[in-house]
């Protein structure tokens, strides 16, 4: 029988029209919200869940933050969407106190994390030509393996994923990739033609891996001594996840440009941007790059609100002191090999003989909390920072359930 929408009432019924109405793109848990607020989310039937992936750094306010919500729904009174064709009145105060809050200059807002990491690319290559001198068509950007910055065709040129990359070729030229975590590898790929060095501070998709200390001011070292640009893909990593502003700052370095994303649209629509110096940035003209809704009116309104919320600092120490709790629960439990990341944000590593990421995934979800697998034996832990110790405790304590269950 085929359900229509109107007739859809349990789980198995929405999910049915998922998989026979949408693009097989994603492999979700079986698990149908409806409902949301704070650190947990409510299925059609309304069962509740602990939300322990914060839709990968998205929610890092929680579910409809209620300043958040408030600045959505008072913008949507007033205009949604100009297109960049005008001015707008929520756009200019965005761009300064985004740049004030980050320490940079300039501010091009776009929509999704892919898109900025594009945007950056793009703003690269045209300095690496009009102020370095680079030949045409021969810039290159250092980027390392295991990375993750969206799926766009020029991205998953330069991807190590197999996943990613079969049979979408041909791919984009003008990228080297060198393994993660060794400055010595990228001062040995830097050319003359580098534009840029492309890093996360954080690898997520990889696992949630911290580089060894001292990577990144090695990276901003060989930049400086090369006239090459250095971007800090701070997508995941940004605003608060890792317990300072910018996951970079825990080595106190600072990027030439920086791609935002998630949690800069407070979890209500797509928001990102490229931030940075107006030396860099300022290379673009107009005609030269756009969309039609980056930088709209209702993104820039709840920018401006997630910007308000991290001005205080109470996310960042929220982050740092119950990521520290977080880390060492799980570190804790047997049946974890190890245990990575800052601030609220952990990659288990589930020992050898355990569940697979996946399963660990389902037995949570059985538990009442939500949780997601990155790489096959591993975990991402990524609660939303209004999270609570008790809150903790109860997602740490179902993960130990599950470890016991299928050790």
């Amino acid at each position: 029988m085929t359900v229509t929408a109107d007739a859809a009432t349990t789980p198995r019924d929405y999910i049915d029209l998922d998989e026979r109405w949408s693009t097989h793109n994603y492999h979700p848990l079986p698990v149908v919200i409806a409902e949301a607020e704070g650190a947990w989310v409510t299925d059609v039937r309304g069962n509740r869940y602990l939300d322990f992936l914060a839709g990968y750094s998205a929610l890092n306010f929680g579910h409809r933050h209620p300043d958040l919500i408030a600045a959505a729904q008072a913008q949507l009174g007033r205009v949604t969407l100009t297109s960049r064709a005008f001015h707008h009145d929520q756009m200019g105060l965005f761009c300064r106190e985004l740049a004030e809050l980050t320490g940079t200059e300039m501010v091009l807002p776009m929509n999704s994390g892919a898109e900025a990491v594009e945007s950056a690319v793009k703003v690269a290559r045209k300095w690496a030509y009009q102020v370095k001198g680079v030949p045409e068509g021969t810039a290159e950007i250092v980027v390392a393996g295991s990375n993750f910055h969206g799926r766009t065709t020029t991205i998953i040129s330069f991807s190590t994923d197999s996943v990613a990359r079969n049979d979408f070729g041909p791919f984009t030229p003008g990228f080297k990739v060198v393994p993660y975590g060794d400055a010595d590898a990228i001062r040995a790929a830097v050319t003359p033609n580098t534009a840029a060095v492309l890093i996360e501070p954080i690898q997520g998709e990889a696992g949630v891996i911290v580089p060894p200390e001292g990577y990144l001011r090695a990276i901003r070292q060989i930049c400086d001594d090369n006239q090459v640009l250095f971007i800090a893909d701070e997508i995941q990593s940004g605003l608060a996840r890792t317990g300072d502003l910018l996951a970079a700052d825990h080595e106190g370095v600072r990027a030439d440009l920086y791609t935002l994303g998630k949690a800069l649209g407070g979890g209500i629509m797509p928001v990102s941007a490229v931030i940075g110096s107006r030396d860099v940035l300022g290379v673009l003209r107009p005609g030269e790059h756009g969309s039609t809704f980056g930088g709209n009116p209702l993104a820039c309104a709840i920018g401006r609100a997630v910007v308000r919320l991290l001005a205080t600092g109470e996310f960042q120490e929220r982050s740092r002191e119950l990521g520290a709790y977080l880390h060492g629960r799980l570190r804790e439990l047997d049946g974890v090999a190890e245990v990575r990341g800052r601030g609220l944000w952990a990659g288990v590593e589930i020992a050898p003989g355990g569940p697979t990421g996946r399963q660990a995934s389902e037995a949570l979800a059985e538990r009442g909390v939500l949780c997601k697998e990155t790489q096959d034996t591993t975990l991402r832990v990524a609660p939303p920072l209004v999270i609570t110790r008790d809150e903790i405790d109860m997602g740490v304590s179902a993960l130990a359930d599950v470890l016991r269950a299928n050790g």
